[in-house]
């Protein structure tokens, strides 16, 4: 084993606004890495680093930046909620924005996730409500063929989850709308 390898086999220490930070190789789980390192992986072939914030600190961000050289402007949107939907490219990174909703307590909230991609590697950053992506990495860890497809795959996994969260708010809204149709009709 490496030295870097041998360095992070252990859990990366957490930080305010850290979810996580987890290299694989050709989808198979390496180690939690820290931020400080993650570059490196990233470098790696067939090598990704898969990093989820929430809500994360400027100066976390600020880290996340320097690892993969991030432009200044997209570190700037994600360290704010309340971005529009959108996808730019930045030098050889994408930049992504999604609004999230959910149902909590039989209201509707929405939150944002902003994505940054690039070789080797795929940040998530979560604003506001919004579920925990643990259920897709844990899924996307099962299938280590798919996630061999790297980044890609990573991005795909996060949108469709993202999108599948939306049906039970459709449901919620065709369910009110249904109700008031009834009222009307019915007086």
């Amino acid at each position: 084993m490496d030295d870097l390898a041998h360095r992070h086999s252990r859990p990366a220490a957490t930080a305010a606004g850290l979810v996580s930070a987890v290299v694989y190789c050709k989808g198979v789980k390496v180690a939690d890495i820290d931020i400080a390192d993650a570059g490196a992986w990233a470098k790696r072939p067939d090598h990704v680093v898969w990093i989820g914030l929430f809500e994360p600190t400027l100066e976390l961000l600020e880290q996340v930046r320097e690892q993969f050289s991030l432009h200044a402007l997209a570190i700037e949107d994600a360290a704010k909620a309340h971005q529009f939907p959108k996808l730019e490219e930045f030098d050889d990174s994408l930049f992504i924005v999604a609004r999230t909703a959910q149902l909590d307590d039989g209201r509707l909230a929405f939150g944002e996730t902003h994505l940054f991609v690039g070789q080797g590697y795929v940040v998530s950053v979560r604003h506001g409500p919004s579920r925990t992506y643990s259920q897709v990495r844990e899924r996307a860890e099962a299938r280590a063929q798919r996630l061999s497809e790297g980044e890609d795959f990573i991005v795909y996994a996060i949108l469709d989850f993202i999108v599948d969260n939306y049906f039970p708010v459709l449901d919620s809204i065709a369910d009110q709308v249904d109700d008031i149709e009834d009222h009307v009709l019915t007086t």
